[in-house]
């Protein structure tokens, strides 16, 4: 999970400074060191403020709740939520011991439970009353309910699918608007220390 975070900021930085055509290593040679720099960065942004990961990847925290909300449909693979289940005490414990038997302690790393154990097909506010009782599948479903800012929202969610629904959608087109800049749009530095 961290790498593909990781991965996606990288991409997400990087974006508004390539030419015509993106690229990950397009200041290889001109600025050596820029991707270690961001992944410092982001590191210690991470580790100083753990929801900091999804702040950065969404576009506000009532945004990043909102789009959240897609955990409602889908599902997960045992490795991806095998250390919440074993490790945790925040799990429903009743959840915990009915998904330990499709994710053993050690193999099975492929087998799939729904992030939504409740409707898991459709989409509604059942992902948000899930973690209000305690059952997000993955680790960072339920830091969203977990004593800190975003609690409210999900409280609010949970409570009021309307309201759920509009804010998604939002956030979705929001989203989906976002463009990275490329060609003359954007700006590819001479200088990697500052702004030409």
């Amino acid at each position: 999970m961290a790498k593909i975070f990781y991965g996606l900021c990288f991409s997400m930085l990087l974006l508004g400074l390539v030419h015509a055509q993106l690229s990950t290593n397009f200041y290889a040679t001109t600025c050596p060191k820029a991707l270690s720099t961001i992944r410092t960065a982001v590191l210690k942004a991470v580790v100083k403020e753990h929801r900091m990961g999804a702040s950065l990847l969404r576009f506000t925290a009532k945004e990043m709740v909102a789009l959240s909300g897609s955990h409602t449909i889908g599902q997960a693979r045992c490795l991806m939520f095998r250390n919440r289940v074993y490790n945790e005490t925040s799990l429903d414990s009743t959840l915990a011991t009915s998904l330990k038997s499709n994710c053993p302690n050690t193999g099975s790393d492929d087998s799939l439970s729904s992030l939504d154990a409740t409707t898991p097909v459709t989409f509604d506010n059942s992902y948000f009353k899930n973690l209000a009782n305690n059952k997000g599948l993955l680790h960072s479903d339920q830091q969203l309910f977990s004593g800190g800012s975003t609690d409210s929202q999900v409280k609010t969610y949970s409570i009021n699918s309307a309201t759920f629904n509009a804010d998604f959608a939002s956030a979705m087109v929001k989203m989906g608007s976002i463009s990275p800049l490329t060609g003359s749009d954007g700006q590819i530095r001479t200088n990697c220390a500052k702004v030409n």
